[in-house]
């Protein structure tokens, strides 16, 4: 089970000045692109299940995770997850051809296709969208902080991976409050917001909670 923090942020400069408000705190940035995979049928949709190859910093690594039961709650998203590193050639195969993901050798992929009983019609590719993630190590935290680029908009968000979320989401908001930064919680994942095609609605009375703090 993946546990994280998710906040939205409402706009680039708030996204910017949250960047410079980290910079001492910086890792490392990774420019990704999000791939998302179905059954023909709809096999893994229709048990709320979605098959994701993920390429870092165009080809230098590909990983592939099987997501099922998300869900995301005040801000804190839940979802079980397995995933593994695989060829990213062999990944790259499958953007152009998806029936490609039963020749992957890849556990994750291998699962995708028994345990979801993904027919002899394969997969289909649902399409994707870039992120650009800065990753920060701040009071002990893992900070990422997303620009994802769909193309119908771009979002803003802060993740953080944590086994004692709230007490993690605490820390963040905090940290967003006390510099003046607007936030509100997510209200939707990166793949909702892909697969609905809209922007997701940014709570206003959040922004006002910022200000009174």
């Amino acid at each position: 089970m993946e546990v994280e923090v998710k906040l939205r942020l409402p706009d680039p400069e708030t996204h910017q000045a949250l960047l410079s408000l980290l910079a001492p705190f910086h890792v490392t940035t990774h420019r990704q692109h999000n791939a998302f995979f179905d059954g023909a049928a709809g096999e893994l949709s229709s048990r709320a299940a979605v098959l994701r190859l993920r390429f870092y910093d165009g080809d230098s690594k590909c990983v592939a995770s099987l997501k099922a039961k998300s869900t995301l709650v005040n801000g804190i998203s839940r979802v079980e997850e397995d995933e593994e590193e695989i060829d990213p050639q062999a990944g790259r195969a499958c953007l152009f051809d998806p029936n490609e993901l039963r020749a992957v050798d890849s556990r994750v992929v291998k699962r995708a296709r028994e345990e979801f009983l993904v027919g002899e019609r394969g997969f289909v590719g649902l399409g994707g969208f870039d992120n650009v993630r800065g990753v920060y190590e701040w009071e002990g935290l893992n900070l990422e902080v997303d620009e994802t680029m769909y193309d119908f908009g771009t979002c803003y968000e802060v993740e953080c991976e944590s086994i004692e979320p709230e007490k993690a989401k605490d820390a963040i908001e905090r940290l967003l409050r006390e510099n003046g930064i607007c936030f509100s919680d997510s209200v939707a994942s990166k793949f909702a917001i892909f697969r609905s095609g809209k922007m997701p609605y940014h709570s206003t009375e959040q922004k006002l909670l910022n200000k009174d703090d």
